[in-house]
């Protein structure tokens, strides 16, 4: 028998094995239509096209979905890779399958400004038809999943990519949605490709040690199982090594060596009911000395993706500390398949989606707390709502509050009503009266108070909250409430980034360019743009970088620099960060630039080195020194070294003026401090982001503080200020920092 075609009967075996009356002549058609829409097309590995297809449904049928789920995931990629519509789809099986493969397909044939653009509205799309029908995403993750399994046909850079847009996206929406088995094996997947290295060495070390490990997880399984029998429990206990990427996590975040690593296992015991859950954990802190403040009780509070398990830390008289998660069969499929194993209980909901139910409201949210973010907030405050820590505080009436980490007052009042949030004039936690910045801890009582004659919130506490949802109903008062205040601050925060960057407003407003203006900033009016800006809804420094681009796309941008070129000219000039028009040779005989990109002031073709103290880039203002023997060092305007306070008036005459103009190398190593919160995976989330952010990293260092923070320190290569800036931006992004700045001069 054909291979493909043996393989399509497995997979009706498997769909049959819990699907009575199975339409096999349906499935058969869906497999058919995909093969022939396919024919001619083949995967990087050489093989046909098909098998894709066929291995996704395979995984979806693992998850044990219903037909119209393995039928979309068999059509998945038809409207985006071959001639078939949705139309074709629709008549052929149906609307609600062409919708599941319609939300699943990315957007395509349409050019996106930027890769953040095109990224965020995908996944705006996916959330959208997520919303609709939560099979969708699930659809989605197990597609990514096979894409992962055969990542080695494609290119390093494809390889790295696709791993940490995984490693970012998909693996924490796997968790979101509890698919814990899913998500253990897309942050392995990834990490193979990310750190090879890495993930070779601890999975050689676990391959070395392999027999020490299943001896040690069979003595402690048959202890816990012969106890719990003595007891009449019946249970199934099994133990298991945790996966990669978890070891990694703690080895990068505590910098310790695998053998330094004790609590590398799990154990599991399932029972019948809940009153069984609780007798098993009687009887294990019995066997082993439990350890302190290291019990979570998910069945009594469980978490937001509906997992549930009673969690203790134990030591055995090896003293290996080791986790015991004791849960039912129930609340066992739901923490490993999540989402998909909930569909399954609900089966008798006939054919109501799943995605209506009010377990998922979260994903309405989700994306109601994103109507009015552009392409890079989006993607950020996706990362914030869906996959940050998370905190669970109690009203005063005893109902469970769940917020991200480090979230304050102002959070859980915007999360009880928008109505409460904006009418707040205080706080108690606890019972005692605490100001809007406290961080909310696990186990708070949280109560607001109130009044009628409050004049609604602050701007400031768009900097104090940690949730979106707060965020944007505060951004949302303030749009409605304060719109002419809103166009007077935007106007100037608008005018004072137009003024930094050197563009006049004039550029902006000329006749024949203000329509296109408008059209990138996705804005009816200029009003609007400074409303928006002035409510928060974009920022101005964004909204002059998409000015900027328009101008430099329509040509105006160039005849304005040659304008300020010619004004400076007698003075011998060059504006910092911007390339002039003319030659500065032309400027002054004397005046010659090198490969640096430096022109130095009165003299010739000379030695420059930039200064180490402040690592200065092309777009900073800059100042000469003329050492001794060793040319110009060439200094941040700004560094302490270069302060006119710090020179010696002996040295006068060696300062010089030094500007940029445009150069041959590629680019600048530079100096960034980060100041954060200690936390694990703190490093490892750096790295991430600077990977993300494609500059070279020469060196970084992390060290922990006595107080609880951490201090890091990175050395990386950029083009300019421009890209720097972009860098710091993705550092500030990171949960747990509160600074990111240049390196001063010493």
């Amino acid at each position: 028998m054909d291979p493909i075609l043996e393989r399509y009967h497995a997979l009706e075996e498997k769909v049959g094995v819990y699907t009575p009356n199975l339409d096999t002549k349906l499935l058969f058609d869906a497999f058919t239509f995909a093969d022939s829409a396919h024919k001619g097309q083949l995967r990087k590995s050489g093989e046909p096209y098909i098998i894709h297809p066929l291995a996704v449904a395979e995984i979806v049928a693992d998850l044990e979905l219903d037909v119209d789920s393995v039928i979309a995931a068999l059509l998945h990629d038809c409207i985006e890779d071959t001639q078939a519509t949705h139309q074709d789809i629709a008549k052929k099986f149906g609307e609600p399958v062409a919708a599941l493969v319609e939300g699943v397909t990315k957007l395509t044939r349409v050019q996106w400004t930027s890769k953040e653009e095109e990224q965020s509205e995908n996944l705006r799309k996916m959330f959208m038809a997520m919303a609709q029908d939560i099979r969708v995403i699930l659809i989605k993750v197990c597609d990514r999943l096979h894409n992962m399994r055969t990542m080695e046909y494609q290119s390093p850079r494809k390889q790295r990519e696709k791993s940490l847009e995984t490693m970012e996206i998909y693996a924490p929406i796997a968790h979101r949605l509890g698919m814990q088995k899913l998500k253990w094996e897309l942050e392995d997947l990834s990490l193979r490709y990310l750190d090879p290295v890495g993930y070779k060495e601890i999975e050689d070390q676990l391959a070395e040690r392999s027999s020490a490990h299943e001896e040690f997880l069979a003595s402690i399984q048959h202890r816990i199982q012969q106890r719990l029998s003595q007891e009449g429990i019946h249970c199934t206990v099994y133990g298991r090594v945790k996966h990669i990427y978890s070891i990694y996590r703690k080895m990068y975040a505590q910098n310790k060596t695998l053998d330094e690593i004790f609590d590398l296992y799990a154990f599991r015991v399932i029972v019948d009911d809940i009153p069984e859950c609780y007798n098993v954990l009687g009887c294990i802190h019995d066997m082993f000395k439990p350890v302190l403040g290291r019990f979570k009780d998910y069945i009594g509070t469980p978490k937001p993706n509906m997992y549930q398990s009673l969690h203790t830390t134990v030591i055995g008289r090896e003293g290996i500390p080791f986790e015991v998660q004791i849960r039912t069969w129930e609340m066992h499929q739901t923490a490993e398949y999540g989402v998909a194993a909930h569909w399954k209980y609900k089966q008798g909901l006939a054919n109501k989606k799943l995605g209506t139910e009010a377990d998922f409201e979260w994903v309405r949210k989700l994306l109601e707390n994103q109507q009015d973010t552009d392409a890079e907030e989006f993607v950020r405050t996706l990362k914030v709502d869906m996959f940050a820590d998370e905190v669970f505080v109690f009203t005063p009436n005893g109902d469970v509050v769940n917020l991200p980490a480090g979230a304050t007052p102002i959070d859980f009042a915007y999360n009880i009503h928008s109505a409460v949030g904006n009418t707040m004039v205080g706080a108690r936690v606890n019972g005692r009266m605490v100001p809007y910045d406290t961080q909310l801890q696990n186990g708070d009582i949280v109560e607001v108070i109130t009044s009628k004659a409050a004049k609604g919130p602050s701007r400031d506490w768009l900097q104090i909250c940690k949730s979106n949802e707060a965020r944007n109903k505060i951004r949302q008062w303030f749009k409605k409430e304060r719109r002419e205040e809103n166009i007077v601050t935007g106007r100037a925060a608008f005018e004072a980034e137009l003024k930094h960057v050197k563009i006049p407003l004039s550029a902006v407003t000329a006749e024949e360019v203000l329509p296109h203006i408008l059209r990138k900033v996705r804005l009816g009016t200029l009003d609007e743009l400074y409303a928006a800006i002035g409510y928060g809804g974009t920022t101005a420094a964004k909204a002059v970088a998409r000015v900027k681009d328009e101008l430099l796309r329509l040509g105006r941008l160039q005849a304005e620099k040659a304008a300020a070129a010619a004004k400076t000219t007698a003075e011998s000039v060059i504006v910092p960060g911007m390339s002039p028009t003319v030659d500065p040779v032309q400027l002054k005989g004397s005046n010659k630039h090198n490969d640096s990109g430096i022109i130095v002031e009165g003299l010739g073709n000379c030695l420059v080195k930039f200064a180490k103290c402040c690592t200065p880039v092309p777009g900073d203002p800059v100042i000469g020194f003329i050492t001794r023997g060793y040319g110009v060092s060439v200094h941040r305007a700004d560094c302490p070294n270069a302060a006119p306070d710090k020179r010696k008036p002996e040295e006068a005459d060696r300062w010089v003026k030094v500007s940029w103009v445009d150069s041959s190398l590629p680019n600048y190593k530079t100096a960034v401090e980060v100041s954060a919160k200690d936390r694990d995976g703190l490093t490892l989330d750096i790295a991430m982001a600077l990977s993300a952010a494609k500059v070279k990293v020469t060196a970084l260092s992390a060290r922990s503080l006595p107080d609880g923070h951490a201090a890091i320190n990175i050395v990386a290569e950029v083009k300019n200020k421009d890209e720097l800036n972009f860098v710091i931006n993705k550092l500030n992004n990171i949960q747990g920092v509160y600074y990111v700045a240049r390196a001063s001069g010493k």
